[in-house]
């Protein structure tokens, strides 16, 4: 039987001062000054039009994405955080995330965040190399990520993170190696670090740039896993090392298949709805102009999880994480019978790739490894 689980709110935000070449998310080069006051009716309209999705939750974590949200002032932020506890009630300990782009900081401005109601700030440095930096596109320098960091650092939030890449192009191991060390020296107490892949319909796809070897690459992720945990960093997720305590609580959220709705262009929901016994997945309208057009349904996409499809779609987010797998939240989050679970389960404990318990499944050594693997095991005609 489907039970609710904890909710979680994204926050779209579409805007950047460029584009980098390797990203294929939904942002558009800013022209001109951000439209703020109707950016935000619009989301709090959005949002007006998903209290159905509620069913009587609290809001569990928000997470302003984009884009680049730091673009939009500390004023801003305040208003729309205002207006969405208004209509969705926050819980006690809420982790609310505000994504920010070193290029973007100024003096003062991850303090005029936190008292508008931020608590973690996830900062997207990448590299510390300015020949790396500019081959990404990216609009900031090394002192200015380190500046962001400090900031951040210093204005009493709860968390914050870095985003660290690795795999770039022409990197080699000591660059990789360099980026996690300087990164390591500002403290952070979360640290997302992950491969540069070439996503399609980008720049670096038409024109792809010389990427490490592959035996370069295992050595960069085999030797800064080490070293991050010889800093006190323990890996919790597929791309992501945390000091104990600080793990992000809304990316667990979408990795156990909790709960989110999504506002904003573009932007992604997945709702449970137990009284029709289905999981829905929602996207919005995806350009700013049709977004911004007054009086009008922002729901772009709605669709059902097909029931063959909801093994493989858990499975694929509950394998990002390292932690056990209790086997009652299979049937709770999508209200199949573990006895779908029978021959895929069967073959991963043969091939080695999970430990089972009484009560738990785990990710076992090899299936980190073999991960693409384990998952083809879940997924049915």
């Amino acid at each position: 039987m489907l039970h609710l689980p904890p909710l979680s709110l994204y926050v779209h935000i579409p805007w950047c001062v460029q584009k980098c070449p390797y990203c294929d998310f939904n942002s558009h080069t800013l022209k001109e000054a951000i439209p703020e006051q109707a950016y935000i009716k619009a989301l709090l309209d959005d949002l007006r039009q998903d209290l159905r999705f509620v069913q009587g939750r609290k809001l569990h974590s928000i997470f302003i994405g984009g884009g680049t949200p730091s673009l939009m002032s500390p004023e801003a932020i305040g208003q729309l955080l205002t207006g969405i506890e208004a209509l969705i009630p926050f819980q006690p300990k809420i982790e609310i995330t505000l994504e920010a782009n070193p290029g973007t900081v100024e003096a003062g401005r991850f303090a005029g965040f936190k008292a508008a109601g931020i608590n973690r700030i996830s900062i997207g440095i990448q590299s510390f190399q300015p020949e790396k930096l500019a081959r990404l596109g990216r609009i900031h320098d090394p002192e200015q990520a380190r500046f962001a960091a400090r900031e951040a650092a210093n204005v009493g939030l709860n968390s914050f993170n870095i985003d660290l890449m690795h795999g770039l192009p022409e990197q080699s191991l000591n660059d990789a190696l360099s980026d996690l060390e300087q990164a390591i020296a500002l403290a952070p107490p979360h640290l997302s670090w992950y491969q540069l892949t070439i996503e399609a319909n980008t720049p670096f796809a038409s024109r792809p740039p010389t990427l490490p070897e592959d035996d370069t690459l295992a050595d960069i992720y085999e030797q800064g896993h080490e070293l991050l945990l010889a800093h006190g960093y323990q890996q919790y997720e597929v791309s992501a090392y945390a000091k104990p305590g600080f793990e992000a609580q809304h990316n667990l959220n979408y990795w156990r298949f909790g709960d989110y709705l999504g506002i904003g262009c573009g932007a992604h929901g997945k709702v449970t709805l137990p009284l029709e016994n289905k999981l829905v997945r929602t996207v919005k309208v995806k350009h700013p102009k049709g977004y911004l057009e007054p009086n009008r349904p922002y729901l772009d996409q709605y669709w059902t999880i097909a029931a063959q499809d909801l093994s493989l779609e858990y499975f694929m987010n509950r394998l990002r994480l390292f932690e056990p797998i209790p086997k009652h939240d299979f049937t709770q989050r999508t209200g199949q019978p573990l006895t779908r679970l029978q021959a895929p389960l069967a073959e991963a404990l043969r091939l080695e790739l999970l430990i089972e318990t009484a009560h738990h499944w785990q990710v076992s050594s090899l299936g980190r490894r073999f991960l693409n693997r384990l998952l083809d095991l879940f997924i049915t005609d």
